[in-house]
């Protein structure tokens, strides 16, 4: 794994501590076009959590501990990710990160093509282009392959037990004057919605219509819809999933919902199908309210983690 990309997937593993109560309000920006939450904390804590967490252990953070040295599992508690029109991308890590890993994090920082050390006032910050190799006879810098990153990663360790990634310097230096709080920005097209429950693990939404300039979806589904929202939580000692689209008609939604009780129906009495998953299948709750598609399921943690090992 290049060193450049093992920091920014460390980057993208230690993410901010905004509680879930918090992220409608303050931790995510209204006008946002997307966005993550993951609570490794309370993934680690929690009956059902915990086990998903020893996968994601087994197959994501053990590879970064064996490559860094660094232990994301016991230094990060919660990460948010998310993207809004003219600030780019931003990725907020929380956790009492050492002064080790952060010295780490720089030693990987600095195979970059370019490195800089930047202040804001009294705070200090970096950027970083390039992933250390060079491609051509022109000496072409490379760049870092992750999405609202092309041209180059800021981050700063300078506020306490956080790591803030952003796209812009202009959003980095926000933050770093607002001690880390997301400023309320209002969206003319609508706000994100953001689903919550007392243990939740991941949270994810994003707004369809803002990603068709790219290239518009392939998914009937995701085209027709205006705001999608995910959630899993941990719910007595279940892994709850619940999804809600919002559709641009109301009949639009009544007719996706027509499709999935279908196929779940055919999917739950399939002779071939193991018996967990039919269990689980027949379980799940379609249910619409004008423009509102959700669905709801719960799943045995293990059921979950065999799914993920296949």
């Amino acid at each position: 794994m290049p060193k450049l990309k093992i920091l920014a997937a460390i980057l993208l593993l230690a993410v901010p501590g905004f509680a879930v109560a918090d992220l409608s309000d303050a931790g995510v920006p209204d006008s946002s076009t997307w966005y993550l939450h993951v609570d490794l904390e309370e993934m680690r804590t929690s009956p059902a959590g915990s086990k998903l967490y020893a996968w994601l252990d087994d197959e994501v953070i053990s590879e970064l501990r064996e490559e860094t040295g660094i232990d994301i599992g016991k230094e990060v508690d919660q990460i948010t990710a998310f993207s809004a029109p003219g600030a780019g991308a931003v990725v907020l890590i929380e956790g009492t990160v050492s002064q080790e890993s952060q010295d780490k994090l720089l030693a990987l920082a600095a195979v970059a093509d370019e490195l800089q050390t930047l202040k804001f006032k009294r705070n200090t910050y970096y950027y970083i282009e390039g992933d250390g190799s060079s491609e051509g006879n022109g000496h072409r810098h490379g760049k870092i392959e992750i999405d609202s990153f092309d041209n180059g990663v800021y981050f700063s360790f300078a506020l306490k037990n956080r790591i803030i990634i952003t796209s812009t310097p202009e959003e980095m230096e926000s933050l770093l004057a607002s001690n880390g709080k997301i400023a309320k920005r209002s969206s003319p097209s609508g706000t994100l919605f953001v689903l919550t429950a007392e243990k939740s693990l991941i949270q994810a939404g994003l707004r369809p219509d803002e990603f068709e300039a790219g290239g518009g979806w392939e998914s009937n589904i995701l085209r027709n819809a205006e705001h999608v929202a995910m959630m899993i939580a941990d719910i007595a000692g279940n892994i709850a999933v619940e999804v809600r689209l919002v559709t641009r008609e109301a009949d639009m939604a009544q007719s996706l919902a027509s499709i999935l009780r279908g196929l779940i129906s055919l999917m739950a009495f399939d002779d071939d199908m193991e018996p967990g998953v039919a269990e689980a299948l027949r379980s799940t709750k379609v249910v619409v309210e004008d423009r509102a598609l959700t669905i709801k399921v719960a799943l045995s943690p293990d059921l979950v983690v065999a799914a993920l090992k296949d």
